[in-house]
């Protein structure tokens, strides 16, 4: 099978993710592999990850699908507020509607990814400013949780992802 892997990463979570990717998909030719654009016509299943900007993909994630056509795709991404399947519910929903008719989106994975410290104090100086508010103080917890993502546990399920998209 003829495999690309696109995806935006801006901090290297995206990136693990991409590489567990390639690496389950090893024994098939990779035509692509990077940062959007890349050309993806030889392909017949793309995978097209991305990190979570503002609750969906980049806008570089977003062109570099609106481009697809008659494709098999698979969606992954990172998010840094990862904390429920619910919420990665929402982004595969929010991330597959940027994918233009006439192709398939055979499957979806997202899992947490580390946010780079300067979220954290963003969100200490927030708190200084309005102590005791509840939603930063949730939101610094989320901050300390995603430290560790993507974990051994979020790449084998990337792999995972792969092996099964690549299947259907």
């Amino acid at each position: 099978m003829r495999i690309a892997i696109v995806f935006s990463s801006a901090t290297g979570n995206t990136a693990q993710v991409a590489q567990a990717i390639r690496e389950a998909c090893a024994g098939h030719e990779i035509v692509a592999y990077g940062q959007p654009p890349q050309n993806v016509d030889r392909a017949e299943l793309v995978f097209a990850g991305s990190w979570t900007d503002k609750g969906s993909c980049t806008a570089e994630m977003k062109a570099f699908l609106q481009d697809l056509h008659g494709k098999r795709v698979a969606l992954f991404g990172t998010a840094g507020f990862g904390i429920s399947e619910l919420y990665f519910a929402s982004l595969a929903e929010r991330f597959k509607g940027e994918v233009p008719q006439g192709n398939q989106v055979v499957s979806t994975f997202f899992c947490t990814g580390k946010m780079p410290a300067a979220v954290r104090e963003r969100y200490e100086t927030q708190l200084k400013e309005k102590p005791g508010d509840g939603k930063l103080e949730s939101m610094l917890r989320a901050f300390d949780l995603a430290l560790s993502h993507p974990d051994k546990a979020d790449l084998e399920g990337a792999a995972q992802f792969a092996r099964e998209a690549m299947e259907a």
